[in-house]
């Protein structure tokens, strides 16, 4: 008996149609039996999306909501000689202006903390929440910072006022932090800020700023007339942008004078 060999006319089921991906290639799957992602170099599955992972911009606090830097955005543009900042800042300069800085200086003085990124630091090192004192004039990170340290002393205040207020209950400050952009403002403004700050500091105590310039953001005149020195105590290019910090601080021989005259 001769075998009838197989009939080519009989039609071929087709498969199903091809899945389009986000990029505009095409990938063939069987029916009922999906591809299985591709596993990248770590192991881990690859996502078949037409979406990229978004990367962090470099600098920026991994810990910080992404409204936080809209906050930033929308205050900036509102008044941008007031926020001199459009983001916040980062955690390597966190942990920098931070860093001389321990429970043994409780209370602490930090102004313009806007979305709180120096005080998380400062909390992290130990501080209590209840001795720090947050000078903030923003309506709008003002209102973030009671909800997120309600514990904190918050000011909504300009930080050229600060004298005559009453802080700690009348205990002295270890050390004050700043993220005021010092560089907008005037030579009177900037004299006002410090003199009423350290008015509220104990002696042996330093202020401490950040800048994105090459030098000191307090002009030497302005250092001269306060009896006041300024050393750079570092820099971190893991800041967008890249920030030194400097920490201001009596000079050894300075009177206490100057800091009862000056005002705003």
């Amino acid at each position: 008996m001769t075998a009838v060999p197989p009939s080519f006319s009989d039609p071929v089921r087709a498969g199903p149609p091809p899945l389009r991906t986000g990029s505009g290639t095409e990938a063939p799957e069987a029916a009922g039996s999906p591809v299985p992602p591709r596993p990248t170099a770590e192991g881990e599955p690859l996502r078949r999306s037409g979406c990229r992972p978004r990367r962090r911009a470099p600098g920026t606090d991994p810990r910080a909501e992404p409204s936080d830097t809209l906050r930033f955005l929308r205050s900036w543009r509102a008044a941008p000689l007031q926020v001199a900042a459009i983001a916040p800042s980062g955690p390597a300069l966190a942990a920098l202006i931070t860093s001389e800085i321990g429970t043994r200086h409780a209370p602490v003085l930090e102004l313009g903390p806007g979305t709180g990124v120096f005080t998380r630091a400062l909390i992290a090192r130990g501080l209590a929440p209840e001795d720090l004192a947050l000078v903030e004039l923003d309506d709008t990170f003002a209102g973030l910072l009671r909800t997120r340290f309600p514990e904190a002393q918050i000011l909504q205040m300009s930080a050229a006022r600060l004298r005559g207020l009453s802080l700690f209950d009348g205990r002295k400050a270890g050390a004050a932090v700043s993220g005021l952009g010092l560089l907008s403002m005037s030579p009177r403004t900037v004299m006002a800020i410090l003199s009423g700050t350290f008015a509220h500091l104990r002696p042996g105590a330093a202020f401490y700023q950040f800048t994105y310039g090459p030098r000191c953001p307090v002009p030497r005149p302005v250092l001269d007339r306060l009896g006041l020195e300024a050393r750079r105590i570092g820099g971190t290019l893991r800041n967008l942008p890249p920030a030194s910090v400097y920490r201001i601080a009596r000079r050894p021989s300075a009177p206490q004078g100057p800091f009862a005259q000056h005002g705003h």
